[in-house]
């Protein structure tokens, strides 16, 4: 009992370093988790010298684009070498270092044009890519057009590449929150969302069976369903790491490699018990509501700098946001639900940050835009969001409550005896 308590005391003391700064429990390959600072130094002053006094200088956009190159490479190092590896350490703690690392340097970016102008906005964004110059996005297609058309072959046209992006997103939306109350509560709240915004983002007009059918039942409710029981499966899977240099069979060896790509341990997520404090119930359904604005800032920035839905800036940055948000939602979680845990993560913080420039920037540049927002609406919506938030939530409490007291002891056991 007293190994107990003493151990009970360090979790007391590193909470917030565990989610921010935490360490591999077990290590199998020594080589790839010591420190490599002199070679990598080298290698990379190597590499430098090679690129600078060999390549073609000729062109002056491709010179350009090598200095950024080598300022994002080295950055990316100095972030592998002093950032925290957040609150995960599979496949490796550099990995996230350097998600750390791309999700700071994607908040300078946004910080440097927020004080642009639009016009010099645009200039940068058709110098990365003079294509966009052809683009203009009132030649997207028509939406929510004969909706009274309702047959199998119109709804199957559209399940497009998209809408399995829609399904593998909520699959991964599933993964990271793996609670479906909250996870319906933002689905549903989406769809009030693209309602009250239809009037300045053209592809929010939708048919109802489009709505309904298409996005909530099928791709947002098969994908929460088929996110839910891959965390089930995962949390049922007994995990018994072995090292790779134990393992005989080159089979197994790979396997092992694979393996590493997995969770170290799958933890249960508990957002909310009978018992919560009204901070927690006010963080999560202040997450909903966040939650909603990040999605947003996705469609309002394609659609006031113009650019298509499937162009690679556009994919760039889901696919970062997205490896960003894993880490986050971690970290967050810990803060919300763990009293030992004072301050928010790092990678959290900087999330944060991400989704207030990305709107600061959307504001500033979609004047116009916003110029012809019907405020009634947007008001009808915000109102709608915290009801609906915080509906949800204490339904959710009320359900952990009522219906759920044979799980509350069972959870609830082990820590009486401790």
């Amino acid at each position: 009992m007293e190994i107990g308590s003493a151990s009970v005391s360090n979790e007391s003391k590193d909470a917030f370093s565990y989610i921010n700064e935490r360490p591999v429990d077990d290590i199998s390959l020594e080589f790839f988790y010591k420190p490599h600072t002199i070679t990598l130094l080298a290698v990379s002053i190597a590499a430098v010298i090679y690129t600078a006094f060999v390549r073609d200088e000729t062109r002056i956009q491709d010179n350009i684009w090598s200095g950024i190159c080598c300022v994002i490479f080295f950055f990316l190092i100095v972030s592998v070498l002093t950032f925290p590896n957040g609150p995960f350490t599979r496949p490796h703690p550099a990995v996230w270092r350097i998600v750390f690392g791309m999700s700071v340097l994607y908040l300078l970016a946004l910080l440097f044009l927020l004080f642009q102008s639009y016009s010099t906005v645009y200039e940068i964004m058709y110098w990365i890519d003079p294509n966009l110059r052809n683009f203009h996005i009132d030649m997207d297609k028509e939406y929510a057009v004969n909706c009274s058309d309702l047959t199998l072959s119109r709804m199957w046209s559209h399940v497009d590449v998209f809408a399995w992006g829609h399904f593998l997103g909520w699959t991964f939306k599933a993964i990271l929150f793996r609670h479906t109350g909250l996870l319906w509560a933002i689905s549903i709240m989406w769809e009030i969302t693209e309602i009250a915004f239809a009037h300045l983002l053209p592809n929010f007009l939708e048919c109802w069976w489009d709505s309904v059918i298409l996005d909530v039942l099928i791709c947002n409710g098969f994908g929460i369903w088929c996110g839910l029981k891959i965390c089930k499966a995962l949390e049922m899977r007994e995990y018994k790491w072995v090292s790779i240099r134990d393992i005989s069979s080159t089979t197994g060896k790979i396997k092992r490699a694979i393996l590493q790509f997995t969770p170290v341990y799958w933890t249960p997520v508990r957002w909310l018990d009978p018992t919560c404090t009204y901070m927690r119930f006010f963080a999560l359904s202040q997450l909903v509501v966040f939650w909603q604005i990040s999605e947003l800032n996705t469609f309002f920035l394609k659609h006031i700098f113009e650019m298509p839905p499937s162009h690679p800036l556009v994919i760039a940055r889901l696919c970062l946001i997205g490896v960003i948000v894993a880490p986050s939602v971690r970290q967050y979680y810990t803060y919300v639900t763990d009293p030992r845990c004072k301050r928010v993560g790092t990678q959290c913080w900087v999330y944060g940050a991400i989704m207030v420039t990305e709107s600061m920037l959307c504001i500033k540049n979609g004047k116009e835009l916003f110029g012809q927002a019907q405020m009634w609406n947007v008001f009808i919506w915000l109102i709608i969001q915290i009801l609906v938030s915080i509906g949800c939530v204490y339904g959710v409490v009320l359900y952990h409550q009522y219906f759920e007291p044979n799980r509350e002891a069972t959870v609830d056991s082990p820590k009486k005896e401790e």
